[in-house]
């Protein structure tokens, strides 16, 4: 078999879609046949074959682990091919090409991951003798390997793997400690001794392969560090290390020798320190004073900076805000409900070490060193001012300085503001005052102190008189025209917009937009344009405002924003203007519909250019959803392109829709809200709707409002073209909704009951039956077993055929015959009139309430009238909550009134007013309004049929029957109707 599995990795691996396909696909097929892993492991341990096709081999064994290794897995391998597998995988450790090696030390971690230890009791001490061995390149292989294994064993989360894991660690880590010491003593010597750079690379490797094995074991090896010496003394020594390694490497800088391996080794070193902090907070509180002197001396002192390096001062920043924002360290201000001592103990420490010199020293620092914009960052925004505005966001502090820097200020500044606070307001004393233009030093710092009180805006909320100084110097600034001085401006924008939504005065507000308006002018530099755009979204989005307000700035807001949005080219800058364009629409409501018809009209281009960049996309159709609910129903004109829209991200064979599909939905009902008619071209878009129900629940909701909006749009052509299969579909998902899916379905199968009855009925039948089933088990809420008997009461109301046609299908699906139709006809009838009582909506208790009645007619079997007392009991209790009397003459019958009755109400022309909603609400009101059931005397109906009955049974046997009835009921019924 070898031989041909080369030859189809070998096709596997060709760009020519004609011998690729054909080559997954057999592959594919052996997958599952016995010794085919085994053939994949003789072509990857084969060292003369090529190296894509034993990297395919690797990768195909990979992934047949994945689907076929664990116990019980479905076409699993062969336990004897397993256990022949793992012996072989370990047997050696020479592979010479690195890439391979760690797909190799992967492949392996993966299996141990199902194995380790029970049916691989011989992983770790192989790997071990490995370690120990003399062949280097077998040393180091099996270094790896236990790295990827140790890593996939402690991902493990099931507390017996735990315990597994920890055994582990209590049996490896001396052994791995000591050897790291050694490797990493081994490099510093080299280095220090100036020997052969391969032989130091080589020594730095495996000493960073053992500090990764090290801090996987520390961090989630230990229920308690501080119970372990050995760790505690490798935390200890991790300090010491890092200063030793930050002097090599600089000794090996000015040799010309750049290694990355120690770059590497020496952030690793502050991984452990903060992966234990996270993990064991409480087992690293006396490590705090060390920590922070050791961040501190490398981060704001002189001659620590000349030894660090960015990323290593990014850890170090880190680690202190981590120390800061520990929610097992509690800040001083709860500390009176804090019994822990350690907690305790990490507060003491921390305000031991960060008294008021060293934080005005940090916050000094912090502002006029690290706030200030690098001359790499200028360039970058003379050559490409989009990606320097572009906020990286997320987590970038944990990999960007900037963002670091800031996150620390904002973290020190919450927690010591009464120390820093005046240390701040003096720097903008010093610096709020207008530069020249010339002294770009100057203007970077006025920068960092801008950025600093717009980052610290909330804690100054009482110290600084931001009106006054909006209305003086932060206007003034905007309008120094100098290129240099773009960074204030763009600056004060910022700024302006931080402080809006903080401290703004309301009569401020129409300078505020006047002035960001002005600074959106095409002649602005795009990087203050962007700012500004960002400013005015902040006003927009405040409680403060209000759209008549802005009403007079709307249009040269809106035509600026526009051309913005048009001239830049980066996709995320166009989704951030586009952003700001759909937030505006959105607040502005329908005074926004003059001025929308360019941005329509470039829409459809801007869909077009952006088929590579789904998050634009979703930006697009998140704009046409405020578009299409402020346009209303003069949304018409962007009807081609909202529909092309929909189409493609509502349709699950489409790959996009994975990230479009939500939207797209949202976009879908903001339609049918809104479109005034049916159109073939939105009727036909529901020929997607079936997929996305069985895709996933996440969407149901949105899914069952653009149900329920058809229905009510166009029932009989809606019903006729999708109505079967949409609800078939929805009946099959029902037995896996929670209960509040299963209420919002039945509404939907209520409303198609109501819009198109006859229709309805028929599409539903297999439906009821599912109902019943469910109602026989009596394990629903209230809330479903309502919406279930209103659907049924509804069918028996208007179609006493169809019901009894489906308690015959359902008596023989339960395997009974026609004479059990009557014992399950009387079970439905007890679940029903013992469940009615709860229900609370009157209109749903009148429904119910009629259907009983009609089942006191002809043919009423004895399985129904043996349940007649509380049948009658259910009937007159709903009367007494829907019958008010005209005056306090109400012991007359003749004066009582049903107050559901729809008499007197508005016509449904009434509805077409705004005020009662949307389209599709204003439809379902008139749909309510034209129910039959709305105009039926619940009181008449029950005496016709009581009348009847008594004419059917004759009258012994009616008075027999009311004879059932407990007295203050029958009392009550005298009150409705004469017998």
């Amino acid at each position: 078999m070898d031989a041909a599995v080369i030859e189809v990795l070998q096709q596997a691996g060709s760009q020519d879609p004609n011998i690729l396909k054909p080559a997954e696909q057999t592959l594919k097929q052996w997958e599952t046949e016995r010794g085919f892993y085994t053939a994949l492991y003789n072509v990857f341990s084969n060292h003369s074959l090529t190296v894509n096709i034993r990297w395919m081999a690797i990768l195909c064994f990979k992934n047949g682990v994945d689907k076929y290794w664990r116990k019980n897995a479905p076409n699993g391998i062969a336990d004897d091919e397993k256990e022949f597998l793992r012996q072989r995988l370990i047997a050696h450790f020479e592979e010479p090409i690195n890439q391979l090696a760690i797909q190799l030390a992967a492949l392996i971690a993966k299996i141990a991951r199902y194995d380790c230890p029970r049916e691989w009791c011989s992983l770790i001490p192989t790997l071990l003798d490995g370690i120990r061995g003399q062949n280097p390149l077998a040393q180091h292989r099996a270094l790896l390997t236990l790295h990827h294994v140790v890593k996939s064993l402690a991902s493990k989360r099931l507390s017996a793997d735990r315990q597994l894991f920890q055994e582990l660690t209590i049996n490896v880590f001396s052994f791995i400690l000591n050897l790291w010491n050694n490797y990493t003593e081994s490099f510093l010597i080299m280095a220090s001794n100036g020997a052969d750079t391969n032989q130091i690379q080589e020594a730095l490797e495996k000493a960073l392969l053992l500090l990764r094995i090290l801090r996987t074991l520390i961090v989630n090896g230990f229920n308690k560090i501080s119970e372990s010496q050995d760790a505690m003394s490798f935390l200890e020594i991790v300090f010491e290390r890092a200063r030793t390694c930050l002097e090599c490497r600089k000794t090996l800088i000015s040799r010309g020798i750049q290694m990355e391996v120690c770059d590497k080794f020496i952030i690793h070193l502050t991984k452990v320190l903060i992966g234990v902090l996270k993990i064991h907070p409480f087992c690293y509180v006396e490590l705090i004073p060390t920590s922070l002197e050791f961040s501190v001396f490398y981060c704001f002192t002189e001659s620590g900076q000349t030894l660090a390096f960015e990323k290593f001062v990014i850890q170090c920043l880190n680690l202190m805000k981590d120390i800061l924002l520990s929610t097992y360290y509690k800040p001083a201000k709860v500390l009176e409900d804090t019994k822990d001592p350690l907690t305790l103990r990490a507060n003491q420490l921390r305000q031991e070490f960060f008294t008021p010199e060293t934080l005005t020293e940090i916050c000094s620092r912090l502002v006029t060193h690290y706030f200030l914009l690098t001359p790499a960052e200028l360039e970058l925004w003379d050559t490409d001012p989009e990606s320097f505005v572009v906020d990286d966001g997320g987590e970038s502090w944990k990999y960007s300085l900037r963002p670091c820097t800031e996150c620390l200020f904002v973290a020190i500044f919450h927690h010591f503001g009464e120390v820093l606070i005046s240390v701040l307001v003096e720097l903008m004393q010093i610096h709020h005052q207008p530069v020249d233009p010339n002294n770009l030093h100057a203007i970077l710092v006025k920068d960092a102190v801008y950025n600093a009180v717009g980052l610290a805006a909330f804690d100054l909320y009482d110290e600084v008189n931001f009106d006054q100084w909006f209305s003086t110097t932060l206007k003034e600034e905007l309008k120094i025209r100098s290129t240099n001085y773009r960074i204030i401006r763009r600056r004060v924008c910022w700024l302006i917009g931080r402080w809006t939504t903080v401290k703004l005065r309301a009569e401020l507000r129409p300078e505020l937009y006047e002035l960001m308006i002005e600074v959106l002018s095409p002649g602005e530099d795009l990087g203050v344009r962007l700012a500004a755009s960002d400013a005015l979204k902040l006003a927009i989005d405040d409680f403060q405002f209000y759209p008549e307000e802005f009403s007079p700035y709307l249009e040269r807001a809106f035509s600026l924003l526009f051309a913005l949005l048009k001239e830049v080219k980066e996709c995320d800058t166009k989704m951030h203007v586009l952003y700001v364009l759909s937030f505006m629409i959105e607040r502005a409501g329908s005074e926004i519909n003059p001025h929308v018809g360019t941005l329509s009209s470039y829409l459809p281009a801007l869909w077009q250019q952006s088929e590579e960049h789904n998050m634009l996309r979703c930006a697009i159709i998140s704009t046409l959803v405020h578009l299409e609910k402020a346009l209303g129903s003069e949304s018409v004109a962007i009807e081609p392109l909202v529909v092309g829209v929909i189409g493609l991200s509502c349709d699950v064979n489409q790959g996009c829709h994975v990230y479009l599909l939500e939207d797209g939905l949202r976009l879908w009902v903001a339609l049918l809200e809104n479109t005034p008619a049916p159109t073939p071209a939105i009727m036909d878009l529901a020929k997607n709707l079936p997929a996305v129900l069985e895709q996933s629940f996440e969407y149901l909701k949105l899914c069952l409002c653009i149900v329920q909006a058809y229905v009510t749009l166009s029932p009989q052509e809606f019903l006729s073209q999708r109505g079967a299969v949409i609800i078939e579909t929805l009946r099959s998902l029902l037995g896996d909704m929670n209960s509040e899916g299963a209420v919002m379905t039945m509404t939907v199968f209520e409303l198609c009951l109501c819009a198109s009855p006859r229709q309805g009925v028929e599409l539903i039948k297999p439906v009821l039956i599912t109902i019943f089933e469910n109602m026989y088990r009596e394990e629903e809420g209230m809330m479903t077993m309502t919406m279930y008997l209103s659907i049924v009461a509804r069918v028996l109301w208007f179609y006493k055929d169809i019901f009894i046609q489906v308690i015959s299908e359902f008596t023989r699906k339960m395997g009974g015959n026609e004479a059990r139709e009557e014992i399950v006809l009387g079970e439905i009838i007890r679940i029903w009139v013992n469940r009615m009582p709860y229900i609370s909506l009157l209109e749903r208790r009148k429904l119910l309430a009629l259907a009983l009645c009609s089942l006191l007619g002809a043919n009423s079997p004895p399985s129904v009238l043996q349940h007649f007392p509380l049948i009658i009991s259910n009937i007159v209790g709903t009367l007494n909550d829907i019958t008010k009397f005209d005056d306090i003459r109400c012991e007359h019958i003749g004066y009582a009134i049903e107050s559901l009755s729809i008499s007197g109400q508005s016509s449904p022309s009434q509805y077409e007013d705004e005020e009662y909603g949307n389209k599709p609400e204003q439809r379902k009101r008139r749909l309510d309004f034209n129910d039959l059931l709305s105009n039926i005397s619940l009181k008449d109906t029950l005496q016709n049929q009581l009348h009847t009955l008594r004419r059917l049974i004759g009258d012994n046997q009616f008075n027999q029957l009311m004879l059932t009835l407990h007295p203050e009921i029958d009392k009550e019924l005298k009150l409705y109707v004469s017998l």
